[in-house]
């Protein structure tokens, strides 16, 4: 069977090196509710410093939206030479989750190729057919080859190591609204099978007010082969506190494939952000790894100099930037969940 990985494709890890970062424009209100004007300051700063390493691609809805855009980046100072902006229409702005997965392999004819996942807005909760078709889009426009698993996958569920594993979540990957008709051990080879990934490590929890049931991305991050940074709330009372101890506990017991055990770093949870009465995800995991700067969510809380401090120190080859996340999160995401990397080859 022509699988990424009986052709020698990889997922590679975000911290190697980019050749763009793949984006989607931000313009329905029902995306950030009352807030969708305030987001754009925090979403064009996000933009200008990835685009001091590699390219910007942002998908637009049209050409108006295309040209607000545009405007909308000569302000905020962006050099407009590392944008580029294509029409595909979307149903909203988490590009981790509906954008193209690039697999690469340099020995190959194609060294880089798309596995396009089925979408399904985490659970159907959400409009997706407009998302879904995003990753096809781009397949067509590079002139990629492009798998279909034929499976309910987000990116946002996993995170790699790029040397053979990955880190998810049962709350996500094994919830009845993704895919029922699979077992554990079926999931499992899917992803070993379209991500050219040799092992998989299970934790258990999501945060509280997470609507993706669980996205590893806002709990637990590799940032190098053998370490994770992983949230850690210290206040007994808030609902996260026990979930993401007992995170904690697994992430202790487990073993790379090498047998080594993983270095752990805490990092802690910001305050804890509310919209209409209603818990918000917000974490600082959520940080976004582009070629140029490793960008932070910020929360004007007083956990934000700590852990920018805690990641300066463990990406030293790389800027720490923290821009504030305040409005971004009432989109219940942030900069790991707007951006997709596309790796260079």
């Amino acid at each position: 069977m022509n699988n990424p990985r009986n052709l020698g494709y990889r997922f590679p890890a975000e911290w190697e090196k980019h050749e763009a970062t793949w984006l989607t424009y931000p313009y329905l209100d029902d995306s950030f509710p009352g807030k969708l004007n305030n987001i754009y300051p925090s979403y064009l700063e996000f933009i200008k410093q990835i685009s001091f390493g590699e390219k910007v691609r942002i998908n637009v809805p049209d050409e108006i939206h295309k040209q607000m855009l545009i405007r909308q980046l000569t302000e905020s100072g962006v050099d407009l030479n590392q944008v580029e902006t294509f029409l595909h229409p979307s149903n909203d702005v988490w590009c981790r989750d509906h954008g193209p997965a690039f697999v690469i392999n340099p020995q190959s004819k194609h060294k880089k190729a798309i596995v396009s996942w089925e979408f399904n807005a985490w659970g159907n909760k959400y409009p997706a057919d407009l998302d879904n078709q995003i990753p096809d889009k781009i397949a067509r426009d590079f002139m990629l080859p492009v798998f279909h698993p034929g499976i309910i996958m987000e990116g946002g569920s996993v995170e790699f190591n790029g040397n053979g594993t990955i880190l998810t979540t049962k709350a996500c990957l094994l919830n009845k609204n993704r895919n029922p008709h699979l077992t554990q051990q079926q999931i499992e080879k899917y992803l070993f099978d379209y991500y050219g990934i040799e092992q998989i490590l299970w934790i258990n929890h999501g945060i509280a007010g997470d609507d993706t049931d669980g996205h590893i991305d806002d709990i637990t991050r590799f940032v190098n082969e053998d370490t994770v940074v992983t949230a850690v709330e210290t206040n007994v009372q808030d609902d996260n506190y026990k979930l993401l101890q007992e995170n904690l506990e697994e992430l202790k017991k487990m073993r790379l494939s090498n047998g080594k055990q993983l270095n752990i770093i805490e990092l802690p949870m910001p305050s804890p952000q509310y919209w209409d009465g209603r818990r918000l995800p917000a974490s600082y995991a959520n940080f976004y790894t582009a070629n140029a700067a490793v960008i932070v969510p910020t929360f004007r809380c007083i956990y934000d100099e700590m852990a920018l401090k805690i990641l300066s120190e463990v990406f030293s080859d790389r800027k720490v930037i923290g821009i504030d996340s305040v409005d971004l999160i009432w989109g219940l995401g942030s900069f790991h969940c707007l951006s997709q990397q596309e790796p260079a080859t």
